[in-house]
């Protein structure tokens, strides 16, 4: 309809997605703990993965065990040991992910756990839920909570340099004229988005803060920080392929609020984000009246 301005009736739209609940000082702690609600689906498909890799493991040894017989008597035997050790392996290898998901004790092999989730166990769960008719943005919802269980258990704390704040650039308020790729603290601080409030936190913190506007410019950005935690802001799909391309950088997700739909003005919880920033900070700064984060005033 002409003449309808560009700007979203708030009252229309949709209500938020409600993936993490607002808290009030939250460390770690309260940040594995919010993790929670996600784990179980992961855990499920890591199962129903180890049910199916005995299932064709034995397939495979059954099949040939003729052939095995002809070639030489104990050839199947031997097989048999193969394969079973290979079932053993993969059967060990997720009680102990199951293990550190559960009681998030940092094992001295965490992050070839890690590895191991982000480069084999993802595409596959992936597949496997495909095949159960399970939602993919349910899958990555679970695969970026049981990542940030993983990164609790392995990351320690780093300098404000080291840990960088990387946000998606449709946090930005969608009529802003301020360009802040580059450069956010060209933000003129008008409270209308959550950008003047991350401007904010990194310097209470000390903490370099960086908007990317899609992967190639956010590789880019940790190429150039080179931090040793990465604590990032984005929908399920940015921030699984975030995660998988900075491997070995723990990278600690926050997924975004999205009220007005993917991709357009779209929000984030600041008591998650402050909460993750104490968590991975050696100093930690004291909550003096009056130097909290103010959040933006209506207009």
């Amino acid at each position: 309809m002409k003449g309808t301005p560009l700007r979203r009736d708030m009252k229309s739209m949709p209500e938020p997605l409600k993936v993490f609940a607002p808290a009030k000082n939250i460390d770690r702690e309260s940040l594995r703990d919010l993790q929670e609600p996600k784990k179980r689906l992961f855990i499920i498909l890591l199962i129903v993965s180890c049910l199916v890799m005995v299932g064709l493991a034995f397939l495979f040894w059954w099949v040939p065990y003729v052939g095995f017989s002809n070639i030489h008597p104990s050839l199947p035997l031997i097989m048999g040991l193969v394969f079973t050790g290979i079932v053993l392996w993969g059967l060990g290898g997720a009680l102990t992910l199951v293990f550190t998901i559960l009681r998030g004790k940092n094992l001295f092999f965490n992050r070839r756990i890690r590895g191991v989730v982000i480069r084999v166990l993802f595409p596959l769960l992936v597949g496997i839920g495909k095949c159960l008719g399970i939602d993919k943005a349910e899958i990555r919802r679970s695969f970026v909570s049981i990542n940030n269980l993983l990164v609790l258990a392995e990351a320690g704390k780093v300098d404000g340099e080291k840990l960088l704040l990387l946000l998606p650039h449709c946090l930005q308020f969608h009529e802003c004229p301020v360009r802040i790729i580059g450069n956010v603290e060209n933000c003129k601080g008008c409270g209308r988005c959550k950008i003047k409030d991350m401007v904010a936190l990194s310097k209470k913190y000390g903490v370099p803060v960086a908007v990317a506007t899609g992967g190639t410019l956010a590789r880019k950005i940790v190429v150039e920080k080179k931090p040793q935690v990465i604590l990032a802001v984005a929908c399920e799909r940015d921030l699984t392929s975030g995660i998988q391309d900075t491997y070995p950088i723990p990278v600690f997700g926050i997924l975004n609020r999205r009220p007005f739909g993917p991709c357009y003005d779209t929000d984030v919880d600041l008591d998650m984000v402050e909460g993750g920033l104490k968590t991975f900070l050696k100093d930690e700064i004291e909550d003096i009246p009056g130097t909290g984060v103010p959040h933006p005033e209506p207009s």
